[in-house]
């Protein structure tokens, strides 16, 4: 999974030529640790059609701020550097898969039932 900060924001999620999710989280909370392997397990199953990646809001409260993210974890699901969707609280592996395929129009119906359960 990458890591997004203030210096490669623009270049790595805003130009990207995948949709991108940006999940903006931070050390101290816990639904946010709960996210995080579902993020890298679905990270990996869509390598090459959706670029997830940890924006830490402590570390780049500027990039949180102009995104007004009020609370964590939040996801934002960007294409072509335009936030199509955002998602507040934890959302779980099923829920977050359907949202990908709803916002970003991937049929990902194959590895959800295969790989991913």
């Amino acid at each position: 999974m990458k890591i997004f900060t203030e210096i490669n924001f623009s270049e790595e999620v805003l130009k990207s030529p995948l949709p991108v999710i940006v999940d903006f989280w931070a050390d101290w909370c816990s639904p946010c640790k709960m996210l995080s392997p579902i993020l890298d397990e679905i990270a990996k199953a869509l390598a090459g059609r959706v670029i997830i990646g940890k924006l830490n809001v402590d570390d780049n409260s500027e990039i949180a701020s102009n995104y007004s993210i009020n609370s964590i974890p939040t996801l934002l699901f960007i294409k072509n550097g335009i936030v199509e969707e955002q998602v507040a609280g934890l959302i779980y592996k099923k829920a977050l898969i359907e949202k990908i395929n709803q916002v970003f129009k991937l049929d990902i119906t194959y590895w959800t039932s295969n790989t991913l359960n």
